[in-house]
């Protein structure tokens, strides 16, 4: 299979989950731009801004919180608690990045590094590649843990209690 023809097939693959959005689809016929070219084009132009950090910070916060934001709340709203600790620990990794960050003042000593971060936050954000996870198990829970683990603690002792006002009482 050649480079054109797996770019073809993904460019299909793209076109196939833009077309589940109505919205898109009304675009599409009022224009007659075809809605995969105009989101890969949005896509280039949001890349392209980033890179050349033209309201880097912004575009970059602005992705670490729309999707990870709306994928929180429909974790809210789901029976599962899986990805409510998926949506949290994120959130989690994210607050302290943006605490580091903000600490360290980053930006000046690093360059292209809106671009890095938002390569961080989207592997962090995405649930295929659960790096929001890695970085909470490598580098935040080795320090913190001690703090929240023991069964004596206020976290403790705070979470049992939640635990049982939550608990539907029998009549």
């Amino acid at each position: 299979m050649s480079f054109q023809d797996r770019t073809q097939h993904q460019i299909g693959q793209i076109d196939k989950e833009l077309s589940k959005y109505p919205m898109l689809n009304n675009f599409e016929k009022q224009t007659s731009v075809p809605k995969v070219y105009a989101f890969l084009g949005l896509v280039g132009i949001y890349f392209f801004l980033v890179f050349f950090n033209i309201a880097g910070e912004f575009l970059v916060n602005f992705a670490g919180f729309l999707v990870p934001g709306y994928y929180s709340l429909e974790a809210l709203f789901s029976a599962s608690t899986v990805d409510d600790t998926q949506w949290l620990t994120y959130w989690v990794v994210y607050a302290f990045l943006s605490v580091f960050e903000s600490a360290v003042n980053a930006v000046y000593w690093f360059p292209f590094y809106y671009t890095f971060k938002f390569v961080l936050v989207l592997w962090m954000a995405l649930p295929q590649t659960g790096g929001a996870q890695i970085v909470f198990r490598s580098f935040i829970q080795p320090v913190f843990s001690r703090f929240f683990s023991q069964s004596g603690s206020t976290a403790a002792n705070l979470r049992s209690q939640a635990d049982q006002a939550t608990k539907p009482h029998a009549m």
